[in-house]
């Protein structure tokens, strides 16, 4: 019977250190899977992100390649205009090089008729004024130099 006691006190304490170490290894095993799932999870959220971020850049890449397309299509639907455009001014400005050439043949002899007539004047007017400025800025010299002499010596 002491056997049999002791026996069953083996066979409990035995029971009690495995169902001891099994919540110890499940108490592990939780940790772990706990582990893995939030390293799971950050993976995802950073491919998840990732994934978003080339989306976005993929987007602006096609939205400049269509701003692209555009300018180069605009481009070619105005170069012919322009061209136009070009043409008829340079065939405007052909034809109006005769008209302003003439204008201009026809106004020197006037311009030239003119400064003939008008120098003349000019020099007779500066030389009935040239003597009486000569005597006005004699005068301020003299209305000066007497202003001078009644000053109190500094």
């Amino acid at each position: 019977m002491k056997f049999s006691l002791v026996a069953a006190l083996v066979v409990v304490l035995a029971v009690a250190h495995g169902t001891e170490a099994v919540s110890l290894v499940k108490r592990d095993v939780q940790a772990e899977v706990d582990k893995i799932t939030k390293i799971i999870n950050d993976m995802s959220a950073s491919i998840t992100t990732a994934t978003q971020d080339m989306v976005e850049k993929v987007k602006a890449l096609e939205m400049t390649n269509t701003a692209q397309t555009y300018m180069e299509d605009s481009r070619a639907k105005i170069q012919p205009l322009v061209e136009k455009v070009q043409a008829e001014a340079a065939k405007l400005q052909d034809q109006v090089k005769p008209f302003i050439a003439n204008i201009e043949d026809q106004i020197k002899p006037l311009t030239d008729n003119f400064n003939t007539q008008v120098r003349p004047l000019t020099d007779n007017f500066h030389a009935q004024v040239k003597p009486l400025t000569d005597m006005m800025e004699k005068f301020f010299q003299q209305v000066m130099d007497q202003t001078k002499a009644l000053m109190p010596p500094q």
